[in-house]
């Protein structure tokens, strides 16, 4: 005895039945309207998203160059203050002044370790280009291109100059 396979039989499980009839083009474009109705909005939702994240972003921008130097510029308060301390002090001791001075270069080195800005004084050294400028050449013994002396210390912030040191170069004798 052979059973019959009815249709349904055939069906995979959790498949739904097939349907009996096709939609018709009235219902299928209804379908086609809200799925693109569906798609619009989703579009719009991710394209104001992406507006909004790219606000933000300008905005943490204009507020990291706005306040950049907030920190730094808190760490030379107190060298401010020390040095108003100092033009109003009466008495004119020069220890106390120099002591004074002293304590408030401390403060300005300390504020510039925290800045991140470190003093070039490259006595003694080759003379780099990209960190020091030259004032003049001056016939010496020894290796050429030797910095000789120094006439104001440069600066560098974050390994980037901040203001080149103003030097004196050795050149070979009879160059």
């Amino acid at each position: 005895m052979t059973e019959e396979v009815k249709p349904q039989d055939t069906a995979p499980e959790g498949a739904a039945a097939p349907e009996t009839a096709p939609p018709s083009p009235e219902e299928h474009i209804a379908k086609l309207e809200a799925d693109l109705a569906l798609a619009k909005e989703e579009f719009l939702r991710a394209k104001a998203e992406t507006e909004n994240t790219r606000r933000r972003a300008q905005t943490d921008i204009s507020n990291a160059h706005k306040y950049a130097t907030e920190n730094f510029a808190e760490s030379l308060l107190a060298v401010k203050d020390s040095l108003e301390a100092a033009l109003q002090d009466q008495s004119a001791a020069i220890d106390t002044l120099k002591s004074g001075v002293e304590l408030t270069l401390k403060q300005l080195n300390n504020a510039f370790e925290k800045g991140r800005v470190v003093e070039l004084n490259p006595l003694d050294q080759k003379f780099d280009p990209n960190k020091h400028q030259a004032i003049s050449a001056v016939e010496a013994d020894g290796e050429p291109n030797r910095v000789l002396t120094v006439l104001q210390k440069g600066y560098l912030i974050n390994d980037r100059v901040l203001r080149p040191a103003l030097v004196t170069v050795s050149k070979a004798k009879g160059a």
